[in-house]
């Protein structure tokens, strides 16, 4: 790669120049100019060439990039360079990618100490079959996922999750009772073009509930200016018969920039080849959002609202016991069940026995150029309305109805100090507050909440050494409303506001008053050391901070979607939790090769542990006799593993990926012997490996361009490490997975595109198998015939088609009248 750069003085906040092929010069068009930081970019044209205006002072990181070429990323100061003339070099390694999340300017990944990872938009398209967001990262090394069938996904990272995890759009924190075993990421798929991922504590930028780490989903940056541009795409996948849609359309006018995004997807029932159409796992999903914005010189300010409902089904795996066809519920007293007939399997129509979650999120995105520095500003609101339906006799009474209100602030102030010493203070938090409505099951109570922690970080360079590190400090107080339940009607208990709880008759206590404040510091300090640019050595030591969620300290009813009765416990302390991360990374023409070791000492681990009878059998509610009780325990924990990855690229099109992921988690106890039923933590993924043989072809054939194929291999070991106790897990055998993909770009004689076609399968071989991540494996009923597996299967063999039809809108400039001679 080559840079030629040229001073001129009075000449600021413009950027042009061109970008060619090293090897024969010509120009590369279509190739991606973009400034992270300001969320400004460009393509370049037929010629090769660029420009950017309006940019402000300052120092930022340009990026440019082009399939099949090596990414430029150099640091440029915009009051003193105007023009950027780039050679990119044909290269098969994936290297310079560039991270946002966590860091108070863009960032190279390989030079930030902090484990990380990040998929981009054409990850994203290439692996369509995903059912949503979350199952779309579930492959990167290290991070996992926690299913309820296929549009329920929660993140795991290196073992932990809900609460644990941090879930951003935009950096704007995603609240939606995530405590909840079967509530999922309420994100439309359509609308994310990039997902950033910090494997470990993030507890310094992202506060509590970062302890395991976070997933930023990111939205479309901005077009061009003077563009109008938008798709239409359409999604069908053979197992499910699920039909998507999703429109898209952006525009930019002299830095007014607006955009606007509409999908809707649905499903039936899934099909394995074990259980058939598995009942209670069709869904219907709507999103709809839009963004207006300002993109200046003095920075930028863009304006997002949206909306995701969402209607999903309620499996429960209960089944005849003769044939093992599934079951239906049909009356509260629940004696006796129907099979499901066929004709509901294949139904497209929503069960009376469903979730109902709708989020409506208005936030704001700013970037203020504010001295010698710059001033981020993120504002959000976000109303969370969730409800299951329950009664099956009474479809249109709720049996949970829960309605979270949450303002989030972010604020941070970026600077340059001494000699480069890139420096960051913010403080950021929420407010949340959460009421109960008319429902009959109540598990937690209605609550407000505080968050706020201010926290700096430094980062230098100081020639081939990286260093970065930073503190903070965290509070959240908790305010829990008393509530009573009038249990006078069977099956419908309801929430009493009366003036005398404790003398009406059939009026119980459900909630008592609730008031808690927790705190504690947390920080991080790491370094990169850069021996060559072929390789280099990270190592970082984190501290990370979570406080008890609402359900942890004072839950007390039951979650028809887990059918758990959940029982907190108000007497809680923080956990607080110390990783070790360390990691090499070799790049060379041919072969990339990375390692990555962490270790993770957790103090006050809480985790669920069932409720048993004096003669050990599960203790139940006698108003809910089918809810088995569980309640929260702590203790310490470790959680410790690695990654290991090789990139093999013999020729520059064709690449032989491989990866392995490795987790142990165990429960330490409190000081004595742990019994070997407990001695394992819950939901910790097995031995995972992945290759994938992989064709690129960026040039492509005739009118078909950006043209690829794939084949992968996935290996899941047995995982015979699990917690015991209860019942909670069991034994998951190991299996192994194949899916394939192909598809490209078809372009007109002017080489623009014209339809863009993506093909994946999963579950290719459609193997009977359970993943130990999957809650619908122990929906069944309570006895199970000897010699049955019990519990759902997860997909069968799926093929997704997606196509998307890509437009432009823009205004051409009229060519001037030819001269009259």
């Amino acid at each position: 790669m080559k840079k030629d750069t040229a001073n001129y003085e009075g000449v600021i906040g413009t950027l042009s120049g061109t970008v060619t092929d090293k090897a024969d010069g010509k120009p590369i068009p279509g190739a991606t100019v973009s400034i992270p930081d300001l969320k400004v970019g460009t393509v370049t044209d037929a010629n090769g060439k660029y420009n950017l205006s309006r940019l402000p002072k300052g120092v930022f990181l340009v990026q440019i990039s082009f399939i099949g070429y090596a990414t430029f990323n150099q640091r440029l100061d915009f009051s003193r360079t105007a023009e950027l003339n780039v050679q990119l070099q044909t290269s098969s390694i994936e290297a310079g990618e560039v991270v946002i999340t966590g860091v108070s300017k863009a960032t190279e990944i390989r030079r930030d100490p902090i484990p990380m990872a990040a998929v981009g938009k054409t990850f994203i398209d290439q692996h369509s079959a995903s059912g949503n967001v979350i199952d779309e990262i579930a492959n990167i090394p290290g991070v996992s996922a926690v299913t309820t069938g296929p549009n329920i996904s929660k993140p795991f990272i290196h073992g932990l999750g809900y609460n644990r995890v941090v879930t951003l759009q935009d950096g704007i924190r995603q609240e939606g009772q995530q405590w909840g075993d079967e509530h999922g990421i309420e994100v439309d798929q359509n609308s994310i073009d990039r997902i950033e991922v910090i494997k470990g504590p993030a507890s310094l930028s992202y506060g509590s509930d970062a302890i395991g780490g976070v997933v930023n989903l990111l939205s479309p940056p901005p077009v061009a200016d003077g563009k109008i541009l938008g798709s239409v795409t359409g999604n069908y996948g053979t197992n499910n018969g699920l039909f998507g849609g999703s429109f898209r359309l952006q525009g930019n006018d002299n830095g007014l920039v607006w955009g606007t995004i509409i999908s809707d997807k649905q499903a039936k029932d899934y099909q394995d080849d074990h259980d058939g159409r598995v009942y209670g796992t069709g869904f219907r999903e709507r999103d709809a959002r839009i963004m207006v914005g300002l993109s200046k010189k003095w920075g930028y300010s863009y304006f997002n609202a949206s909306l995701f409902d969402d209607e999903q089904e309620i499996p429960d795996g209960s089944r005849d016991p003769a044939t093992r066809q599934f079951t239906r519920q049909i009356t509260d007293i629940d004696t006796f069940r129907e099979i499901v007939p066929v004709s509901v399997l294949n139904s497209y129509a929503i069960t009376p026995l469903h979730q109902h979650v709708q989020l409506y999120r208005i936030y704001n995105n700013s970037n203020f150029v504010l001295g010698s520095g710059n001033l981020q500003v993120n504002l959000g609101y976000q109303f969370s309305h969730r409800q299951e339906f329950t009664h099956p006799t009474e479809p249109d009474i709720a049996g949970l109805n829960l309605h979270l209100a949450t303002y989030t602030y972010d604020v941070k102030y970026n600077f340059t100090v001494g000699n480069d010493y890139e420096t960051t203070f913010g403080v950021n938090g929420q407010y949340q507050n959460n009421t109960i409505g008319d429902a009959t099951a109540f598990p937690i109570p209605a609550y407000h909440q505080f968050d706020i922690g201010p926290f700096f970080i430094i980062k230098k360079s100081f020639g081939k050494l990286d260093i970065s590190g930073g503190a903070r400090y965290d509070s959240r107080s908790f305010s829990g409303q008393a509530a009573y339940i009038d249990t006078s009607k069977a099956f419908y208990p309801s929430l009493y506001t009366g003036p005398n709880p404790t003398t009406t008759p059939n009026v119980l206590p459900q909630f008592n008053a609730l008031s808690k404040t927790f705190s504690g510091a947390t920080g991080s300090f790491g370094a990169t050391y850069n021996f060559s640019d072929a390789f280099l050595l990270k190592a970082n030591i984190a501290r990370g901070f979570r406080a008890p969620s609402i359900a942890e300290l004072s839950a007390n009813g039951p979650d028809p979607g887990s059918q758990i009765y959940h029982v907190g416990n108000s007497n809680f302390k923080p956990e607080f939790n110390v990783q070790e991360d360390f990691g090499a990374f070799l790049t060379l023409p041919n072969v990339s090769i990375s390692v990555d070791f962490f270790n993770n000492n957790i103090q006050n681990y809480i985790f669920q542990q069932q409720v048993l009878n004096p003669d050990g059998s599960p203790a139940h509610n006698p108003a809910y006799p089918q809810y088995n009780i569980f309640t929260y325990v702590q203790s310490r924990a470790r959680i410790n593993g690695g990654e290991f990855t090789l990139d093999l690229h013999p020729v520059p099109w064709l690449h032989f990926e491989n990866s392995l992921s490795l987790t142990y988690g165990q429960n330490l106890g409190n000081g004595g012997p742990v019994a070997d039923s407990l001695k394992y933590l819950p939901f910790i993924p097995p031995l995972h490996t992945h290759s994938e043989l992989r064709g690129t072809f960026a040039k492509g054939f005739s009118s078909l361009r950006s043209v690829y194929a794939f084949v992968g291999f996935d290996h899941y070991n047995a995982q015979d490490r699990f917690f015991a106790a209860y019942g909670t897990e069991t034994y998951t055998a190991g299996y192994n997975l194949l899916s394939a993909g192909i598809g490209g770009n078809l372009v007109n004689s002017a080489g623009n595109t014209v339809l863009k076609l993506f093909i994946e399968g999963t579950n290719l071989g459609n193997v009977n198998y359970q993943s130990n991540m999957s809650r619908l494996k122990y929906f069944d009923n309570p006895t199970v015939p000897a010699g049955v597996q019990p519990g759902i299967f997860n997909m069968g063999r799926n093929i997704s088609f997606k196509v998307v039809v890509p437009f432009d809108l823009s205004p051409h400039e009229k060519a001037a009248p030819d001269a009259k001679m």
